[in-house]
C-alpha cells in the first residue's frame, strides 16, 4: 500500500510583518500605502492581509519615487497603468520609468537654472535691491504670476 502524499497549501502571500521587513517600511506605512491605492492586499479567511511578491517592488517604486520628490497622487497614477491581472514586466516599468524620466529631467533643468542664477534676482518683484531694477523694472515679473518668475522658467522677454 502507498503512503498518501502530505497536503500542501499553497501559499496565499507574504504577510504584513514580511513586508515590511524586506522594504523596511513600518506596518502602519504599508497600510497608509493600502489607503492611498498603492498595494492591493488580499485577506485571508480570518481577515488577514496578505501581499503578493510584485507588491514588494511597487513599494520600493514608491519609496524611491518619494525620495526624489515625487507625490503620492504623481506615484498613485503611474503605478494604476500597471497590468492589474499579472506581475508587470520589465516593459511595464520602463514605461513608469520614461514618464519619471522627463519629469526628472524638467526638475533637473530647473535646479541647475537655480543654482546658476542663485546670486542673482530672483524676480521676486523686491525693488529694494538694485539689481531688481535690472531685472525686473516696475516689477512687471508679477504679471506671470506669483512667486519667483524667472527661476521658474519665466523670461524677462516672456512679459
Amino acid at each position: 500500500m502507498k503512503t498518501p502524499r502530505p497536503i500542501r497549501l499553497r501559499p496565499t502571500g507574504l504577510t504584513i510583518g514580511q513586508i515590511a521587513e524586506r522594504t523596511g517600511l513600518a506596518p502602519s506605512a504599508i497600510r497608509f500605502y493600502e489607503e492611498q491605492g498603492i498595494v492591493f492586499p488580499h485577506r485571508t479567511d480570518t481577515g488577514q492581509r496578505r501581499y503578493e511578491r510584485a507588491d514588494i517592488r511597487r513599494l520600493s517604486f514608491v519609496m524611491i519615487s518619494q525620495s526624489l520628490g515625487f507625490s503620492i497622487s504623481e506615484i498613485r497614477d503611474a503605478l494604476a497603468t500597471l497590468p492589474e491581472n499579472r506581475t508587470p514586466t520589465k516593459a511595464d516599468w520602463q514605461a513608469i520609468s520614461e514618464q519619471f524620466r522627463r519629469a526628472l529631467d524638467d526638475r533637473i533643468a530647473q535646479m541647475t537654472a537655480l543654482r546658476d542664477r542663485l546670486d542673482g534676482c530672483i524676480g521676486c518683484g523686491c525693488l529694494s535691491l538694485s539689481n531688481c531694477k535690472l531685472y525686473n523694472p516696475d516689477d512687471r515679473a508679477r504679471t506671470r504670476g506669483t512667486g519667483p518668475r524667472y527661476l521658474m522658467g519665466d523670461t524677462p522677454s516672456d512679459l
